[in-house]
């Protein structure tokens, strides 16, 4: 055997680990061992790996690039798999609900659509609609509760003071928000195409306390709207900490203002996943209202009822990316979804809810959400 064919086996045997050290490569890093924060915040019957629940967790508290998580709380059949929350928050802090309040209102109108007080049909009950020649008198509840009214109601404007939202909520239409934006005209006909309005669930909260009072006084009107959230709805589950806000004119500010502790959420969120259910059996909201909350609108089918769904977006939609993670967790997942990154993520298939409050741009949301679909993913589907 000559030298250089001893010197061409040599260098052969070593080619392996020549090609990975030229490339590059390395075997990969050992993860950061987890602290005690991210340990402590995981229960022992977690209902998935422990580690690796923390780990997913501890990751939305401390990854760059996704904004400020706050709050986590995952229950798991019902009971608390993790729990964490960021310096400054703890269980009693009470979070604003910025638009997952919308999904509160719409459980507040199947209340009273299951006692006969309103019909999801019929044109929604707007005085000034009803008006000879008005053209908004074809808006019914349905369409008002699946944001599909056609009222010119632009959510997001530029400058941002243009906005419906804003004006109604903080300039000329602060004080009698629900009349500001009944008076908004048609800009496309009703039931034809899907606009996201927080101005469409303030009207539903007008329609409510209209469905429980006579009275035009806004205490009245605020105390009728109270009472019966909290006889028929927040008592029942439990929900001790949430505190309603309610405009100048004693409307329910349906569409952005509830304040909760993370714990209170959750049991929301579950109460979704009961199908109406409260934790001792009553049933609050008639199982079918539920299934229509989550139920895809036929112009938006990542949207049900004042509901966001875990479906693709429809083919003619114009929305700039998806506000949940289809393909990453069952097209039966729903949420409740607030501005600036409030979460409350219900899976019935997987009987995980997941509750992720803080703050996070638009720009840091995908990130944020995808690991939210992490932690989600660890719970299988049943």
């Amino acid at each position: 055997m000559t030298h250089r064919f001893r010197s061409l086996i040599a260098a052969s045997a070593l080619l392996p680990a020549f090609v990975l050290t030229a490339c590059g490569e390395a075997p990969p890093a050992e993860p950061e061992p987890l602290s005690e924060a991210a340990l402590a915040a995981v229960s022992e019957d977690a209902g998935a790996p422990k580690d690796q629940l923390a780990r997913q967790v501890d990751d939305l508290f401390t990854m760059e690039g996704i904004g400020e998580t706050r709050a986590v709380l995952i229950l798991a059949d019902g009971k608390i798999a993790a729990e964490r929350y960021s310096e400054g928050y703890d269980a009693d802090t009470k979070f604003i609900s910025w638009s997952m309040a919308k999904t509160v209102t719409g459980v507040l109108i199947g209340m009273l659509v299951a006692d006969g007080l309103l019909s999801v049909g019929e044109p929604a009950p707007v005085p000034m609609w009803q008006r000879s020649g008005d053209p908004r008198a074809d808006i019914t509840l349905n369409h008002l509760l699946q944001m599909r009214a056609g009222l010119r109601h632009t959510e997001a404007g530029d400058p941002p003071y243009e906005s419906s939202e804003v004006r109604m909520l903080f300039l000329d239409g602060r004080d009698d928000m629900a009349k500001w934006a009944k008076e908004q005209p048609l800009e496309a006909e009703p039931g034809e195409r899907f606009e996201y309005s927080s101005n469409s669930t303030v009207i539903l909260a007008d329609i409510a306390a209209r469905a429980l009072t006579d009275s035009d006084d806004p205490e009245a009107r605020r105390l009728a709207v109270t009472d019966y959230l909290e006889e028929r709805l927040f008592s029942p589950l439990g929900m001790t900490s949430i505190v309603p806000e309610f405009d100048a004119s004693g409307t329910l500010i349906g569409g952005s203002l509830m304040h909760a502790t993370t714990r209170d959420w959750a049991k929301f969120g579950e109460f979704m996943r009961a199908n109406g259910r409260a934790p001792g059996g009553e049933q609050l909201v008639p199982r079918r209202w539920i299934e229509a909350m989550i139920d895809p609108s036929p112009t938006a089918p990542q949207y049900g009822y004042q509901t966001w769904l875990n479906r693709p977006l429809g083919q003619d939609s114009k929305e700039v990316g998806h506000p949940l993670f289809p393909g990453r967790a069952p097209a039966s997942l729903f949420a409740l979804i607030g501005h600036m990154g409030q979460y409350v993520l219900v899976s019935p298939e997987q009987r995980v809810t997941m509750v992720r409050l803080g703050h996070s741009t638009s720009d840091e949301r995908p990130g944020m959400l995808q690991q939210a679909a992490d932690v989600i993913a660890l719970y299988p589907q049943r």
